[in-house]
């Protein structure tokens, strides 16, 4: 049982202007990974890390030894879903297939991160082509229970402190639901707001790039560097948010406990002055994720159908049943899925402005992480708002009686990610 998330072991600040050793940062996180991560299991194994990132960070400092020119991430240590590609890395998605398959040009925001001065702290522990066949890797605050996935090993290793930033991906939950069950900040820009190229496509139409974070801050500076046109001078809200909660089908999905949790903090920010717009949507909740699952395994499909040819036998059965579904899936049907995700994500805009609301908010998961690793539990939640495209983010709130996070999944508008990051801090301190 660990008591999580870790504290940083220095934050990028302190690394920037010399106030703590980069190279004994490296030191004690490695020392820390050795210790906690035979338990947690968040990266692929490496056996020469250590030696590895020292080399690294000698390279970094040699480049900007004066810390006046220093790029904003120097120094940072960045957990990467082993479904990017990055040089001198293989790539495996979690998959028994042959990793040469999975050669390319490293991901661009894998690049955009050693820009500005990140180091890959090394690939982290993914489920099966970031489906749901899971991997090993445990949740930091119980042992016992899943991290979420798909992004299994990017959310747990900021939970337990190997480092500050993750990248992960989502295609329903992969970023958000993690996020929540591992208790840390989680966010989901606008579709294509950081650029997908050098992933490892499960659905083109669906995958975003996802971050992780211990808090809003870090959150913030990670976003400025990796969102395209990012605008750091947008204006703090000088009032309370107006929050709309999406009533109906889709928010009954939620179990009793993620509900009550929910409603709880929704009062907590109600009596801080919040204003709570109960509103009717999505209430043909099961049509959309139908639809969406379907698009998905069409695509799916075109991505693994040759690999499929030649390795049938060494997908999951989950893949093989994505793949049955997916190679059934006309061109007509699909080509209508794509188009409805424009007009979901008008709807979602129009309908906030119609109730004068900042921001849709829900459950970020059904409720607290499932008991076991053999699942990684259900992404209803975040199915509508990754469909859409718009941006989301999972704001830690509180712990069961068995110590296991809680969140609140916030969403915006598309392409209004600034203003969303902004009332989360702003929402954060409301929640006390």
């Amino acid at each position: 049982m660990y008591a999580t998330p870790f504290p940083l072991a220095a934050s990028t600040a302190e690394l920037i202007n010399d106030e703590e050793s980069l190279l004994r940062h490296i030191h004690t996180i490695c020392d820390r990974i050795d210790r906690a991560d035979p338990q947690v299991r968040a990266f692929i194994p490496e056996h020469h890390r250590r030696e590895r990132l020292i080399e690294e960070a000698v390279d970094l400092i040699g480049h900007y030894p004066e810390t006046a020119t220093r790029p904003p991430l120097f120094g940072a240590l960045v957990g990467v879903k082993d479904i990017f590609r990055v040089d001198g890395f293989h790539t495996r998605a979690g998959s028994e297939l042959p990793k040469e398959l999975f050669d390319g040009e490293e991901a661009a925001v894998v690049t955009r991160l050693r820009k500005a001065g990140a180091l890959v702290a090394g690939k982290t522990v993914t489920t099966e082509f970031a489906y749901f066949q899971p991997g090993p890797t445990r949740n930091p605050h119980n042992l016992n229970h899943t991290p979420g996935g798909s992004s299994s090993g990017s959310a747990a290793g900021v939970a337990a402190g190997f480092f500050p930033l993750a990248l992960g991906t989502q295609t329903i939950g992969s970023t958000i639901r993690p996020a929540a069950f591992c208790g840390i900040i989680g966010f989901k820009p606008s579709y294509d707001r950081i650029p997908t190229e050098g992933l490892l496509y499960f659905s083109k139409s669906l995958d975003h790039v996802g971050l992780f974070t211990q808090d809003i801050q870090g959150m913030a500076l990670a976003a400025s560097v990796l969102c395209d046109g990012w605008d750091s001078a947008v204006a703090q809200p000088d009032r309370s948010p107006v929050l709309a909660v999406p009533e109906g089908e889709y928010l009954r999905k939620a179990w009793p406990e993620g509900l009550d949790s929910f409603w709880e903090s929704l009062s907590k920010l109600e009596k801080a002055g919040a204003q709570i717009v109960p509103t009717p949507f999505l209430e043909e909740f099961d049509d959309l994720d139908e639809q969406h699952r379907r698009m998905m395994a069409a695509e799916a499909w075109q991505v693994h159908q040759q690999w499929y040819a030649d390795y049938a036998h060494l997908y999951s059965q989950h893949m093989q049943d994505i793949f049955y579904t997916g190679r059934r899936v006309e061109a007509t049907e699909l080509e209508e899925a794509r188009n409805a995700r424009f007009a979901l994500r008008q709807t979602i805009s129009e309908t906030l402005d119609a109730v004068g609301a900042d921001l849709w908010v829900a459950p970020p998961a059904l409720g607290p992480a499932p008991e076991g690793i053999h699942a990684t539990g259900n992404p209803a939640m975040n199915l509508p708002w990754t469909n859409a495209g718009v941006p989301s983010l999972n704001l830690p709130v509180e712990r069961t009686r068995s110590a296991l996070p809680m969140g609140m999944q916030l969403i915006g508008r598309f392409g209004e990610d600034e203003k969303l990051l902004i009332w989360a801090e702003k929402i954060e301190k409301m929640m006390g």
